[in-house]
């Protein structure tokens, strides 16, 4: 059986699911479902087929990543604070990778010190940061041009 080659998950991590609550000067103040149903319409646009998904789990985030190359031609990555120091997260998205594009709503090159560091250097194709919402669309144009699938 064929299957198509347009696959995008999207990962949240910690504390997406009150996206709404969390300083709207940084993080926009939309609330997940919002940004979903964004970033839904501008995979389509490009030809991409997107899925979700968000959990506060560390765990839980490895175990969806050891089963990313089943279910998806690539990743767009926002893991929240966990980008920052989760070693056991790039550890589990080196173990089957497939390409992937990391996503900051804020600028974290220009906020603390910690956010600087990212756990997935050397795993992710890029690093897009400081755009907003606005940063997704740019990580799915990348990753259309990266599977052939830019139309748009």
């Amino acid at each position: 059986m064929s299957r198509s080659q347009n696959r995008v998950a999207v990962l949240h991590g910690v504390n997406f699911d009150v996206l709404e609550r969390r300083d709207p000067e940084i993080y926009g103040g939309m609330s997940l479902s919002e940004l979903e149903y964004r970033i839904a319409g501008w995979a389509r646009e490009v030809g991409i087929e997107p899925t979700f998904y968000q959990t506060n789990s560390e765990a839980e985030f490895c175990g969806y990543l050891h089963r990313l190359s089943g279910s998806a031609d690539a990743a767009i990555i926002n893991a929240g604070a966990w980008t920052h120091y989760s070693y056991a997260i790039g550890d589990a998205l080196a173990v089957d990778p497939v390409p992937a594009i990391e996503v900051h709503l804020s600028d974290v090159e220009n906020r603390e010190d910690w956010r600087r560091v990212s756990v997935f250097n050397g795993l992710v194709e890029a690093r897009v940061c400081g755009k907003g919402p606005d940063g997704y669309r740019e990580a799915l144009g990348l990753i259309a041009t990266r599977l052939g699938t830019a139309g748009g």
